[in-house]
Formats: structure tokens, C-alpha cells, sequence
């Protein structure tokens, strides 16, 4: 089994940046795909970005592309999200999640975190 507990989420400014992390527990997630999904009220849960066990692959929505950077730290059993030039329309509840075979779908993952809150202000 794997726990993953999500911080770094809050509130910023348009065009702030924030750093989300996701630490893993239970079972070591090194030869995990992880990934970042988000929710907005009203909308369905999306993809935002993904990253291979490796670190070497990764994946990203186009609306996060050259905005938000994915990076794995395998001896600390943690996956980050760097996102810069952040925008309104980012404002979203953010689940990290593993899985042996990851992408751009959230079926293909297996745990999933409680998910944290990033607002972004205009």
C-alpha cells in the first residue's frame, strides 16, 4: 500500500509561482510513474503533468506547458510540481498520484492523494 499526502498548495498571485510536493509512504513508489491531476468546482478531474520512474519521460497538459515543471526526487520518495507564471484559471484542488503505469490518464494510476488547494488571485 501507498500513502501519498500532498503540501505546498495556498494562495498566490496571478503570475506568482508555487511548489507543490507529494510524499510517499508504505510501499517505496521509486519504480512508480507519478503524476499530478487537478479539479476545479464545477469541472471534471484533469491531467496536469506526469513523470516516468525514471524522471527521464515526462508528460504535461498543454495549458501547464512551459508553466509547470515535474521532477522526482526517488531517495526522498517525493514528486514535485514547480508552477510558475501561475493564472487564475489554474485555481484547482491538486491530487498527486502513482501507478505502474502512469501517463496522461487517471486510470492507469493506483494511489491517489487527498489532494490540496491552489488559488490563484487576479
Amino acid at each position: 500500500q501507498v500513502q501519498l499526502v500532498e503540501s505546498g498548495g495556498g494562495l498566490a498571485q496571478a503570475g506568482g509561482s508555487l511548489r507543490l510536493s507529494c510524499a510517499a509512504s508504505g510501499r517505496t513508489v521509486n519504480r512508480y510513474a507519478m503524476g499530478w491531476f487537478r479539479q476545479a468546482p464545477g469541472k471534471e478531474r484533469e491531467f496536469v503533468a506526469a513523470i516516468s520512474w525514471s524522471g527521464g519521460t515526462t508528460y504535461y497538459a498543454d495549458s501547464v506547458k512551459g508553466r509547470f515543471t515535474i521532477s522526482r526526487d526517488n531517495a526522498k520518495n517525493t514528486v514535485y510540481l514547480q508552477m510558475n507564471s501561475l493564472k487564475p484559471e489554474d485555481t484547482a484542488v491538486y491530487y498527486c498520484a502513482a501507478g505502474q503505469k502512469g501517463g496522461r490518464v487517471s486510470p492507469m494510476y493506483d494511489y491517489w492523494g487527498q489532494g490540496i488547494q491552489v488559488t490563484v488571485s487576479s
